[in-house]
Parts: structure tokens; C-alpha cells; sequence
């Protein structure tokens, strides 16, 4: 078997008296869609944000495709192929649709923006971020400004943007958070045409979309790995639905 694409051990992160992540050992197979979830507070956000080197984990090691990425920060681990979406999208409002990929295609690649009136005359720039929108199916709203977009249409543009700098794994931080059931579907729809091509990282609430797509599942429960393990054998863990899955609404969920 090959190495896995993102090997995480014993990864601690404090904040003041809360430990955000208590020795946590990951490893996420190439080629997988490996979901994360977990109670309000289990860590998973501050996971996702030190593996995308937004944060700083106080000890342990992160390896992707066998290096060592643990000190690199987020721009070096981005042109790397490591793609972080946010639970809160950070768009330019004012800017197009078509424009805000193009900047995530720059960002990517390492350019600056200070000539970013010329670059928007770029046809490689504009070819890839048209690639990216045509991909999450926003192509034809590419020329409107972002803020005419609706709130699931700003996930997927968020989507295109991560996949505009043609990754090797996605980090997707609540993908589904505060979308429709009709916008939910699209996503799911989404997620698992892209799980052909892509390693992806999932965090995410929706317990449905979780079990509809996750090849494996790890539950974290105040910063620390309860259970990793496929699908099914997550749904029969006693641990598990003690500590989270017992909730009423996400039980009916995994049963659906």
C-alpha cells in the first residue's frame, strides 16, 4: 500500500486552558473522500486551519505527499496542492465572478496583484478560472459581481476558486452551512463528481451528505480522534453515537 497523501501525528493545540486538538494522528489515503465530524467545539475547524497553515500547532507533525509542510505557511502549502475552502466564504463582493477565480488562479501560481489590470487580460488566467466556474456550473453567471450571486451559488464559487489552482487535495470546511435543501443536493451532486479526481478532506455538519459520500468517517470529540473507520462500522460504534451520533436529528440522518 502506498503512503498515504496526508499523514498528521500527534498534532496538540492549545488555546489558553482549552485544547483545541489533543494528539491527534491522522491519515488520509490518496484518492479518498475522508470526512471529519464531531460535536459544536470538537476541533475540527482549528484542524482543517492547522493543516492549511492558517494556525500553528503547538506540537506534532504534519507530512503531505511525504514532506514535511509543518512550518510552511499557507501560500507555500497552497502551490503545493493542499486547497482550503472556509466555513465563512471570504469573497470580493464587488469584484465579478469571473474575476474573484482569476485572483485565486494568481494567488496560486504566486503573483502579485499589483498588476492585476493588466492581468485580467491574462487568456492563461482567463482560461483557467473559466475552467474552474465551468466545473461547479457558473460559467454563465462568470461577468455578474459576486454579491448577485446567492448564498449557495458563493459556495460553489468559493468551490471553484480551490479548484483553480489545480490541486492535489481539498480541505473543505462545511461545504453545506446554511444552504437550502435544492442547494445542498447541488453541492452533494458536486462533491462526488469531484471525488473522482480529487483527495478530499470533508468537515461537515450534514450528517446526510456526510454518509452519502465519505469513504471513511473520523469523529473528534474535544480535540481527539473517538473512531475512524468506513461508513458503516461509524454508524455501529457505540462510542460514537454516545458521544454525537445519539443526537435525534443526525440519528434520522444516518438512517436515511
Amino acid at each position: 500500500m502506498s503512503a498515504p497523501i496526508l499523514q498528521v501525528e500527534s498534532l496538540a493545540k492549545r488555546f489558553g486552558g482549552i485544547v483545541a486538538t489533543d494528539n491527534l494522528s491522522l491519515a488520509i489515503e490518496e484518492g479518498e473522500l475522508h470526512a471529519i465530524i464531531g460535536p459544536n467545539g470538537a476541533g475540527k475547524t482549528t484542524l482543517i486551519a492547522q493543516l492549511a497553515g492558517q494556525i500553528a500547532p503547538d506540537s506534532g507533525s504534519i507530512r503531505f505527499m511525504g514532506d514535511d509542510i509543518g512550518v510552511l505557511p499557507m501560500d507555500r502549502r497552497a502551490r503545493l496542492g493542499l486547497a482550503r475552502s472556509f466555513q465563512i466564504t471570504s469573497l470580493f463582493l464587488d469584484l465579478s465572478v469571473l474575476d474573484n477565480v482569476m485572483l485565486a488562479v494568481q494567488a496560486h501560481a504566486g503573483h502579485s496583484f499589483r498588476f492585476w489590470r493588466n492581468a485580467r487580460r491574462e487568456p492563461v488566467l482567463q482560461e483557467r478560472a473559466r475552467g474552474a466556474l465551468e466545473r461547479v456550473g457558473l460559467l454563465p453567471r462568470a461577468d455578474l459581481p459576486a454579491s448577485a450571486l446567492s448564498h449557495g451559488e458563493h459556495r460553489l464559487l468559493e468551490l471553484a476558486m480551490a479548484l483553480a489552482g489545480n490541486p492535489r487535495m481539498l480541505l473543505l470546511d462545511e461545504p453545506m452551512a446554511g444552504l437550502a435543501a435544492e442547494e445542498s443536493a447541488r453541492m452533494v451532486t458536486m462533491l462526488r463528481a469531484l471525488k473522482n479526481e480529487f483527495t478530499i478532506l470533508l468537515v461537515e455538519h450534514d450528517m446526510e451528505a456526510v454518509f452519502a459520500l465519505a469513504d471513511r468517517i473520523t469523529v473528534l470529540v474535544y480535540g481527539r480522534v473517538i473512531a475512524s473507520g468506513a461508513p458503516q462500522e461509524i454508524r455501529a460504534n457505540a462510542q460514537v453515537r454516545d458521544a454525537y451520533l445519539g443526537e435525534a436529528e443526525v440519528v434520522g440522518a444516518a438512517h436515511g
